[in-house]
């Protein structure tokens, strides 16, 4: 429903995901800076929520009719407080379905809110998509289990007799996942309270405590952190060459930027040269061997449609030099002038002569001559 504004958007998701159902709410940047305070209680809840962002030019008003990936730093620090939120991204307009499918079992499997980081390209493109079977036995969805809490689950005390006095604690976490229990409001014996402030590990009651802040804030972390355990590993193209040669530059991107980071690199490879390819999904937490698959390349290049704001991230994490490809004009990157700026860096990684074209790359054959 179109709610009054976009707090009331969120309120109502929030309900929506506190009543047992999942709550989703979608908007662009300047409406995710009205709704940070909102993710934060959901963030504080422990609620699955999925807040869709289609990313456009800013800030402020900015140019909302183009598009750009300047939310990404907003998605993963954009509230108060220590407030890990995950962050999915798709990569083409048919992936958007599959992207919003994972975002829901992170979202319910974790109960946790997830960022959707989409942007205005992909919202308003189109491609052939294959409509996937979703009932029946050979349904092709996840099975994604709300596993509501039905029953009290924690033991208080055992009289002599062996009756047990149990009462319902709702943080009393999963050992797999952390997340604690959903339980519907008007399940006989769950009454529980939630709510921003801050509550007391296992019991749920509010809590002052300084240690208790301390573990769940860590908790919350840690919690965000082990959806990485469930991911896949990561898809890295990057084909030997005809001698078996592997490539020294890896280029990784985000979003929208698939198609024509693609384009470009085929244009480098036609051309001759080794270059390789990963693309991102999660952004928040990464995959695992994502540090791994750094280190084996000389240089990483990082195209993005903002300042370099992923670039900024792996550089913080993984100490590596990510080189930004920066544009922020509101149109799309174009494969030309990517496979330009790949030339560039494989010349420099491999010590050799790359002839740039205009409209692209001429091949060893050619420079030699």
């Amino acid at each position: 429903f179109q709610a009054e504004d976009e707090i009331a958007g969120i309120g109502a998701a929030i309900g929506a995901s506190f009543a047992g159902k999942l709550g989703i709410t979608s908007t662009s940047g300047p409406g995710i800076a009205l709704k940070s305070e909102a993710i934060g209680l959901a963030v504080m809840t422990e609620l699955p929520l999925v807040v869709v962002d289609v990313q456009r030019g800013g800030p402020s008003t900015g140019l909302p009719t183009k598009t750009e990936q300047a939310d990404l730093l907003q998605a993963m620090f954009g509230r108060n407080g220590e407030a890990p939120v995950p962050i999915v991204a798709p990569q083409s307009p048919g992936d958007c379905f599959d992207a919003a499918v994972e975002a829901i079992r992170i979202a319910v499997t974790y109960r946790t809110p997830v960022m959707l980081l989409s942007d205005g390209y992909l919202a308003n493109g189109s491609e052939p998509w294959r409509i996937p079977q979703i009932t029946g036995d050979n349904t092709e969805l996840p099975v994604i289990d709300p596993g509501f809490a039905t029953e009290k689950n924690h033991v208080v005390k055992v009289d002599d007799d062996g009756t047990e006095h149990t009462e319902f604690w709702p943080y009393l976490r999963d050992e797999a996942t952390l997340a604690r229990p959903w339980a519907i409001p008007g399940t006989p014996g769950l009454e529980h309270r939630i709510g921003g402030l801050e509550k007391a590990d296992k019991t749920g009651n509010i809590s002052y405590d300084p240690a208790n802040h301390d573990l769940m804030v860590r908790t919350r972390q840690a919690k965000v952190d082990r959806i990485a355990d469930s991911l896949p590993p990561l898809q890295v193209d990057d084909p030997a060459g005809p001698d078996g040669e592997t490539a020294k530059v890896l280029v990784i991107g985000w979003g929208s930027t698939y198609g024509p980071i693609g384009a470009g690199i085929r244009r480098v490879r036609k051309a001759g040269y080794q270059v390789a390819q990963v693309h991102l999904r999660h952004l928040n937490p990464f995959p695992k061997d994502l540090g791994e698959i750094l280190k084996r390349y000389d240089k990483v290049l990082v195209p993005e449609m903002n300042l370099g704001q992923l670039a900024l991230l792996l550089r913080g994490r993984y100490l590596v030099d990510a080189i930004g490809y920066n544009q922020v004009n509101g149109m799309p990157l174009k494969a030309t002038e990517l496979a330009q700026a790949i030339g560039h860096l494989v010349a420099e990684a491999e010590g050799i002569e790359v002839n740039l074209g205009v409209h692209g790359l001429t091949t060893p054959q050619e420079v030699e001559a």
